[in-house]
């Protein structure tokens, strides 16, 4: 096989699995539905673990989620604590642009992360910079969350580099009951 054909059936490969993407639209009829504004609001929980490419674990990690609202602007104050004993903060300001699509920004975030719900689905996409062995590295994330129920949600994060993927971030997020007291 020539190289010229090589590309090409890896370009028709490539064409084939773009059309089966699915979009949150998908998950239009699924419930529960979920509204962010009431989910992210209060206390959540959430335990996580990035795998590299190969799916080995790299790291695990725990969030504690401090989240609430104002109007059409939600605050998701977010504390990590990574299994190699580091800690990192991250702190989203999330702004609803219309029914169902919102807008968010962070610190470490470049540019504007734009995200999508619909029916029980979440997706945003946006560029992080990562710091990876002294250097940071801007990576795109395809973030998507599904509700479960009131309290659980679980997350996919695929991560990437020029379309190359690099890795994941698989979370279970879980609401802290309104009183604030941990969950059992």
């Amino acid at each position: 096989m020539t190289l010229s054909r090589i590309f090409a059936a890896g370009a028709l490969a490539l064409a084939i699995a773009g059309c089966s993407t699915p979009t949150p639209e998908t998950y239009a009829k699924q419930s529960p539905s979920l509204d962010i504004t009431r989910y992210f609001n209060g206390t959540l929980d959430a335990h996580g673990m990035f795998q590299d490419r190969s799916g080995e674990v790299i790291k695990r990690f725990v969030v504690v989620m401090r989240c609430q609202w104002n109007g059409d602007t939600g605050v998701l104050d977010e504390d990590f604590v990574y299994s190699d004993g580091t800690r990192q903060k991250r702190v989203w300001t999330l702004t609803k642009t219309g029914p169902g699509t919102f807008t968010a920004t962070a610190a470490d975030v470049v540019g504007t992360a734009r995200g999508t719900v619909s029916g029980n689905a979440l997706r945003w996409q946006y560029v992080l910079a990562l710091p990876v062995d002294g250097k940071v590295i801007n990576m795109d994330m395809d973030d998507w969350m599904f509700l479960i129920d009131d309290k659980v949600m679980l997350n996919r994060t695929a991560m990437s580099k020029f379309g190359v993927n690099l890795g994941s971030v698989t979370l279970s997020f879980s609401k802290r009951p309104a009183t604030g007291a941990a969950p059992q």
